[in-house]
């Protein structure tokens, strides 16, 4: 699948102009201690929000929150999200990975997302885990650099992808990795998907949520209690549009989303709010 689409349908510390009371009762505690990671900003609730992790537009009036790629540019003067897919590898970009950080079955062959045939980063091993880390923590650098305010790791719930190979332990300790490397760059990190994990956001050192689908699958009220409604939800049709709005669409930022993520331009492009 290329650059910039969500994996997961089968998807600094820095106040802007405009954001500043929207963000400032969301900021972590106190500045930084001598030595500590600095403190980062949370996504606001209840803000209005646009997925384009495809390609960046202007965005549209309301829209204070943005996810976009992280070879993209933020939107200036709102707060931005940085999409990474963490756990998977873009689709024919296996090359460019070791081969040993692939997921292999039994047979030695690759374990495949297959919907978006997308191979499967092999996070078994405290080795592995560190390596992919280390080029995974690149691009959070990078996020970091173009002056993103917060992550969303792609695809944590790759294990439920895996043939019973991968583990939520070795999800959790992994993203554990990232956190740390996003938090040590002022970055917030958000939990994408995986509502069985939300008990586990602490360990995982997860600050916020983005839920693809949540109205859908009735998991819209896990995540709000376990992130205090700092959650950003996307859904993909009409039905779990109004089912997120019903519960939850005068707490959490909800947005319909076409499944490809096009731009306004592409006759498919489809966006609704509540």
């Amino acid at each position: 699948m290329p650059e910039g689409f969500s994996s997961n349908r089968r998807c600094r510390y820095r106040t802007r102009i405009g954001l500043a009371l929207a963000v400032a009762a969301t900021c972590l505690s106190g500045p930084p201690l001598a030595g500590a990671a600095p403190a980062v900003t949370l996504p606001p609730r209840h803000a209005g929000f646009d997925y384009q992790i495809t390609a960046p537009y202007a965005p549209p009036p309301g829209v204070t929150v943005v996810s976009r790629d992280h070879g993209a540019t933020p939107a200036p003067g709102l707060y931005n999200l940085c999409y990474v897919n963490g756990f998977q590898v873009q689709e024919g970009a296996e090359a460019e990975w070791p081969a040993d950080l692939l997921l292999r079955d039994g047979t030695g062959a690759v374990v495949y997302d297959e919907v978006w045939n997308e191979a499967l980063l092999d996070i078994r091993t405290a080795d592995q885990r560190t390596r992919i880390a280390d080029r995974v923590g690149g691009w959070i650098e990078e996020c970091a650099r173009k002056g993103f305010d917060a992550v969303e790791i792609d695809n944590y719930d790759s294990y439920s992808r895996s043939r019973d190979l991968l583990s939520t332990d070795q999800a959790v300790t992994f993203i554990a990795l990232l956190a740390r490397r996003a938090h040590d760059r002022g970055l917030a990190i958000g939990q994408k998907n995986a509502a069985e994990l939300v008990d586990r956001r602490t360990a995982a050192g997860l600050d916020f949520a983005v839920a693809e689908e949540c109205g859908d699958t009735e998991e819209c009220g896990v995540y709000a209690t376990a992130f205090d409604n700092h959650v950003i939800d996307i859904e993909y049709t009409a039905a779990g549009l109004a089912a997120a709005c019903a519960g939850y669409g005068t707490t959490m930022s909800i947005v319909l989303r076409d499944v490809e993520v096009s731009t306004p331009q592409d006759p498919g492009y489809v966006r609704k709010t509540c």
